[in-house]
C-alpha cells in the first residue's frame, strides 16, 4: 500500500480499521474450534474440565491475537515503529500468558482415552518436549527472539521482505509461550519449578527488554533505514519514533514482567510456603518414585496428578514402597553384620 493512502495513526484509525489475516484468522478459528469441542468432549466423559478462569483466559489470549494481527496495530507497523513495539509485547508476552494459563495441553490429555491419553503423556514428557519446555531454554529463546529482531538486521530485512513479518510472529508467539509454559502455566510436562526459581526466571528475562530498551532509546540515528524511507507527512520523525519503540520495550515490557512476577508471588502466597517452594518439588519426587517402584513390580497405575497424601490408595502404595525399602535395607544390614562377624572368628 503507498505510505500516502495511509492516514495519521488515530484512536479513531485503529478502532475503526480492520481488514483480514486469512492465515492466522484460520489457525486462530481452529484453535478456539478445538478448545470448545475440547471442553464439551472433557465434560461428556465425566472430567472435571477446567475452572471457568482458565476458559476465559484462553478466549482472551485468541481476542488479543486477532486484535494484534487484524486491526490497525498489524498495518502500522511496518509504518511506525513504536507500534510494532506494542505488537511486539502483545504477541510475544500478552497472547503467550493468557494461552499459557487457558492450560490446553491439560484439555487435551484430559479429552483423550486409554493408550492415547498415556502416549500423549509420554509425548510431553518425552526428552525433546523435556528440552524445549526447561525453564533455561525459555529464557535463552526469550533473550534470543528479543536480541535477534531488534539488534541485528533481521528489523530492516523484515521491512525489506513482507514474508519476515510472518516469521516475526511465530518467533514472538513461540518465544513467548516457551518461556511463559514452566513459569506460568499449570501443565502436564516435566518440569514444574519451585516458584522461588520462576521469580528469578521472570527477574532475569527482564534484563534483555531493558538492555534492547535503552539501546533503541538512546540512539542518535535510525537503525532500521527502511522505517526512515517510509514518507510521512505526520507523526514523530524516524530517530523520534525509534527512541519512541525502545522507551515502550523498557517502560511497558518490565511493567507486563513485573505483572508476572506479582502473579506468581500471590500464587506462592496462595499455596503456602511450604507446597510453593520445595514442597511441589518433593511432591513429584514422591510421585514419580512410587510409579517407578510400582512399574518396577508390574504396577502400571495411572498417579499423574495425585496427591499422595490425600489419595488413600496411593498412600497405602508409597507406605507399602517405604516398608519394602526398609526391610531390604535390615536385610542388607543383617548380611553385612554377618560377613562382618565371619572375618572377625577368621582373624
Amino acid at each position: 500500500m503507498p505510505m500516502g493512502a495511509v492516514p495519521p495513526f488515530t484512536w479513531r484509525v485503529l478502532l475503526t480499521s480492520w481488514q483480514p489475516n486469512l492465515v492466522w484468522d484460520i489457525l486462530i478459528l481452529a484453535a478456539l474450534a478445538s478448545y470448545a469441542v475440547g471442553l464439551l468432549l472433557a465434560r461428556r466423559r465425566g472430567n472435571e474440565g477446567l475452572p471457568w478462569y482458565r476458559v476465559v483466559s484462553f478466549t482472551l489470549g485468541l481476542l488479543t491475537l486477532v486484535v494484534s494481527l487484524n486491526s490497525a496495530i498489524e498495518t502500522y507497523s511496518s509504518v511506525l515503529f513504536w507500534v510494532h513495539m506494542v505488537q511486539h509485547l502483545l504477541l510475544i508476552m500478552v497472547v503467550p500468558a493468557l494461552l499459557v494459563a487457558g492450560s490446553p495441553l491439560s484439555l487435551l490429555v484430559q479429552v483423550a482415552r486409554g493408550l492415547r491419553q498415556e502416549r500423549i503423556r509420554l509425548m510431553l514428557t518425552s526428552a525433546p518436549a523435556s528440552l524445549l519446555t526447561h525453564p533455561l531454554t525459555g529464557v535463552a529463546t526469550y533473550t534470543g527472539v528479543i536480541v535477534g529482531t531488534h539488534l541485528t538486521s533481521f528489523m530492516q530485512q523484515m521491512m525489506l521482505h513482507p514474508w519476515l513479518h510472518q516469521v516475526e510472529h511465530v518467533l514472538y508467539l513461540g518465544g513467548g509461550y516457551l518461556f511463559l509454559i514452566p513459569l506460568i502455566g499449570d501443565e502436564p510436562i516435566r518440569w514444574h519449578p519451585p516458584y522461588p526459581v520462576r521469580l528469578f526466571a521472570l527477574f532475569l528475562a527482564m534484563a534483555p527488554e531493558t538492555v534492547v530498551g535503552i539501546v533503541l532509546l538512546q540512539a542518535n540515528h535510525e537503525l532500521f533505514p527502511a522505517y526512515a524511507a517510509v514518507h510521512r507527512t505526520w507523526g514523530p520523525s524516524p530517530l523520534a519514533d525509534l527512541n519512541r519503540g525502545g522507551g515502550i520495550m523498557w517502560a511497558f515490557g518490565d511493567g507486563l514482567m513485573m505483572a508476572l512476577i506479582v502473579a506468581v508471588v500471590l500464587a506462592y502466597i496462595t499455596h503456602g510456603a511450604a507446597n510453593a517452594t520445595a514442597g511441589g518439588w518433593l511432591e513429584d519426587v514422591r510421585r514419580r518414585t512410587l510409579v517407578d517402584h510400582l512399574e518396577a513390580t508390574g504396577d502400571h497405575s495411572d498417579l499423574e496428578g495425585s496427591d499422595i497424601d490425600e489419595d488413600e490408595a496411593a498412600l497405602t502404595a508409597y507406605n507399602a514402597m517405604l516398608a519394602r525399602l526398609s526391610e531390604a535395607a535390615s536385610q542388607r544390614d543383617t548380611s553385612a553384620g554377618s560377613d562382618e562377624r565371619r572375618r572377625n572368628a577368621g582373624s
